[in-house]
C-alpha cells in the first residue's frame, strides 16, 4: 500500500517536558484536541506504553456531529517520541525536539482517501496550533 505521508509542525515556547506531558495527559488533551472553537474533546484517554490505546472524543458543542479517534501506540520512547496505529490501518509519529526553552512538535501521519491532502492537513495543524496556543498560555 502506497500511502501519502502528511507532516504539521508547531513551535512551542515551553520545556519538552511540558510540552510532552501537556500532549500525553488527558486532562490537558481535553483542552486541545479539536481544530475549531465550534468544536471540544469532552473525553481522552491515554494508555501510554506500547500495546497502550488512546482515546479521544472529539464532537461539535451542538451536539450535530461527533466521532471517536482510537489508535494503539507500536512504539514509544517517553518524553521524546511515539509512533501509533489507528483502527483503519494508518499510521502516525509524533516528535518532540527539544531546542533550548522550546520545542518542535512534528506529526506525521498516513492520509486518508475520504478526504483531500489540504483538507487533512489543515484540520491536524489547526489542532496542533491550537496545542501550542493552549501549552504556551497555561
Amino acid at each position: 500500500m502506497n500511502t501519502t505521508k502528511i507532516t504539521v509542525q508547531a513551535t512551542i515556547s515551553a520545556e519538552r517536558k511540558k510540552v510532552w506531558d501537556y500532549y500525553t495527559n488527558p486532562k490537558h488533551i481535553t483542552k486541545w484536541n479539536f481544530a475549531d472553537p465550534s468544536w471540544q474533546c469532552p473525553k481522552a484517554e491515554n494508555d501510554l506504553r506500547i500495546g497502550g490505546k488512546y482515546f479521544g472524543r472529539m464532537e461539535a458543542k451542538d451536539g450535530s456531529f461527533g466521532f471517536d479517534f482510537e489508535a494503539i501506540y507500536s512504539e514509544l520512547v517517553l518524553g521524546e517520541k511515539f509512533t501509533y496505529d489507528m483502527m483503519d490501518g494508518r499510521k502516525a509519529s509524533v516528535n518532540f525536539i527539544a531546542n533550548g526553552n522550546k520545542t518542535e512538535v512534528i506529526v506525521t501521519f498516513d492520509a486518508e482517501t475520504e478526504n483531500s491532502v489540504e483538507l487533512q492537513r489543515g484540520g491536524w495543524q489547526a489542532i496542533l496550533d491550537n496545542f501550542k496556543n493552549y501549552t504556551e498560555s497555561n
